[in-house]
């Protein structure tokens, strides 16, 4: 097996310029990094990771915990992490928390227990042993997806940044906003009565989606039934269930808003069952576009996040985190995008589907809500559609 000092001489350098060009020491002339690199190509050299890890305390590595496996939508993530991961030079080591407090702080140790040099986890909805294990260890951690109140999850003594919260940097997508708008949108088509199935209460997603959908009713002038507010646990199972709840209702919604792909599933699932057409007898717009969203019949009408984008730019943050430890902690928001289709009772649209995606992110939240306010002002009470009549 070739070695380093095999490279340097076949190269006509020294040992250490080897070392500068695999670990980005010190600068190295265009050129003689180049020959290094074709030695190395040459010989097949394989750097010994545990070794330079040995030296450095770096292993190059970094640990990843999200629930993948349960969530398309993770997946995603997962591949903007990686291939961020990947062109930094750092490995990747993936767990799988199953969004379970207690199998989360295991997985966490068990990676932090792999000497990775940092982690990107996608919190569950009680993270307080998570934070606590963390914060007493010192790993350089990236939140991503869920938000987690840090400074109010810290525990006594734990290291803190300047503004009094842990140094943990943080990277999700706008929640509250694209939720108002779906409202904004159904209300424009004269619903009423619009219900929303939340995720798994104690997520920040959660909190922020049903935050959007009350900022929506009053936007469009419509009054909050706490009936219409249901909770599906994130999960498609919890969402049929609530769905069911939903048209059990005296009366029941006329349009329905899922706020995440795995609920959107269970509410068509429990629709079907009760031989309900979307969107004649009942309108339908989701949270989280997903790739077969375009082949429902009707299209679905969905916001779409930035799932690889949010991938990479917490593997940035790490990355920033792990040169710079001490510099203050910050909080990325993504913007998201409205996918015009036709799960909301709207007509066929007549752009491509990327050409509406495009379209619809350049228009501001603030402008889609005066419009779709604008709109509803215009139907009374009760709206005669092509079946059944909307109150």
């Amino acid at each position: 097996m070739p070695t380093m000092a095999d490279v340097a001489r076949s190269a006509g350098v020294s040992v250490a310029t080897v070392s500068h060009v695999l670990n980005g020491t010190r600068p190295v002339l265009p050129h003689t990094r180049q020959s290094v690199l074709d030695a190395i190509e040459r010989l097949g050299y394989t750097p010994n990771t545990l070794a330079r890890s040995l030296v450095t305390s770096r292993t190059r590595s970094i640990g990843l915990a999200v629930s993948a496996i349960r969530n398309p939508y993770f997946t995603e993530i997962l591949q903007g992490v990686e291939s961020a991961a990947l062109d930094a030079g750092h490995g990747l080591l993936i767990a799988d928390p199953h969004d379970d407090p207690a199998h989360e702080r295991t997985v966490v140790q068990l990676l932090h227990e792999r000497r990775v040099d940092g982690m990107i986890v996608a919190p569950s909805a009680d993270p307080r042993e998570l934070v606590a294990y963390l914060a007493r260890h010192e790993v350089p951690t990236v939140f991503l997806d869920r938000l987690v109140e840090t400074a109010a999850a810290s525990p006594e003594g734990a290291p803190a940044s300047g503004d009094g919260g842990l140094r943990f940097d943080q990277v999700c997508a706008e929640s509250a906003e694209p939720t108002a708008r779906l409202v904004a949108h159904l209300a424009g088509h004269g619903h009423r009565r619009i219900a929303l199935i939340a995720g798994l209460p104690g997520l920040s997603t959660t909190r922020e989606r049903i935050a959007g959908y009350r900022e929506g009713l009053a936007a469009a002038g419509l009054p909050h039934d706490e009936r219409l507010l249901v909770h599906g646990d994130s999960e498609s199972a919890g969402a049929e269930r609530a769905t069911a709840a939903l048209l059990s209702l005296a009366a029941p919604p006329t349009a329905l808003v899922t706020a995440n792909n795995a609920m959107t599933l269970g509410a068509l699932r429990a629709l079907r069952d009760r031989g309900l057409s979307v969107p004649d007898d009942i309108a339908l717009c989701c949270f989280d576009d997903f790739p077969w969203a375009d082949l429902f019949s009707p299209r679905l009408t969905a916001i779409a996040q930035p799932g690889r984008e949010i991938g990479t730019q917490a593997v940035r943050l790490l990355l920033d985190r792990l040169a710079a430890p001490d510099r203050p902690a910050r909080t990325v928001r993504l913007p998201c995008a409205f996918v015009h289709r036709t799960s909301c009772g709207c007509p066929e649209p007549e752009r491509s589907g990327e050409a509406e995606r495009s379209a619809e992110s350049e228009r501001s939240g603030e402008a889609e809500l005066s419009a779709e306010r604008g709109r509803s002002a215009q139907y009374p009470q009760s709206v005669q559609f092509e079946r059944g009549t909307v109150s």
